[in-house]
């Protein structure tokens, strides 16, 4: 049985919490993603979509 030099070369091991493989939230799931941006206060959005019943 012959040896192939990948067999033999040394492979350098990463901490797994160091390696970030997928983020939890990906840029298009956040606000900015869908073109908007949140203010620090949200009544001002609320009070403007709110429903004409109320």
């Amino acid at each position: 049985m012959t040896i192939s030099p990948d067999e033999e070369r040394p492979v350098d091991l990463v901490d797994d919490d160091e390696l970030e493989i997928l983020p939890d939230q990906t840029v298009d799931d956040t606000d900015t993603g869908w073109g908007r941006w949140r203010d620090d206060d949200d009544d001002s959005r609320l009070l403007e979509e709110r429903p004409p019943h109320w």
